[in-house]
């Protein structure tokens, strides 16, 4: 059965983009999302992916995922039947000392939120963080893409400013806009 193990991260200032080897911009929906399982339609850059993931472990660093490439308008035929709400962003591939990151950056109503994710081969893999990484935030729901569709990062981007070293004055003024 295929996991995915993985943590993720607030993202501290735009220097990553500098270091992308590639970006892509995404667009997603969930034909169902609940008790931690989604199924998920996506569109990245001109394909199409329809993705099942299971409900995450305990501390919220792997789950099972099954993903297939599916024609784009058959995925664009699949976002009209998903449930309200739409991530928008752009993704980021950071290549840092063997290991890829990849950098979401998000629009609309996730505007200003910038994530980073590795993907890891087991749980207590060690692995060297570029200085753009800041807290972890594995595990913490907020930050899952389906819980934005309905819960966006505008009505608690305060929160994390208050809580967190993500915010410079810059960033909170970004941030509050």
């Amino acid at each position: 059965m295929p996991f995915e193990i993985e943590r993720k991260f607030l993202v501290l200032g735009e220097d990553f983009k500098k270091q992308a080897r590639s970006s892509s911009r995404i667009s997603q929906g969930y034909i169902c999302s609940g008790n931690g399982r989604t199924v998920r339609v996506r569109i990245r850059d001109e394909k199409g992916f329809l993705t099942i993931k299971g409900p995450s472990d305990s501390a919220g660093l792997s789950r099972y995922e099954f993903e297939q490439e599916i024609s784009l308008s058959d995925a664009m035929d699949l976002l009209k039947i998903c449930e309200p709400g739409v991530i928008d962003k752009t993704r980021y591939l950071v290549d840092y000392a063997g290991h890829t990151f990849e950098v979401d950056e998000f629009y609309g109503d996730n505007e200003g939120l910038l994530l980073a994710e590795v993907e890891l081969k087991s749980e207590d893999e060690i692995f060297a963080r570029p200085a753009f990484i800041g807290r972890e935030v594995t595990g913490d729901r907020r930050f899952y893409n389906a819980h934005m569709r309905t819960y966006p990062f505008k009505l608690w981007k305060d929160d994390i400013c208050r809580d967190t070293e993500l915010c410079s004055t810059e960033k909170k003024e970004r941030l509050s806009d």
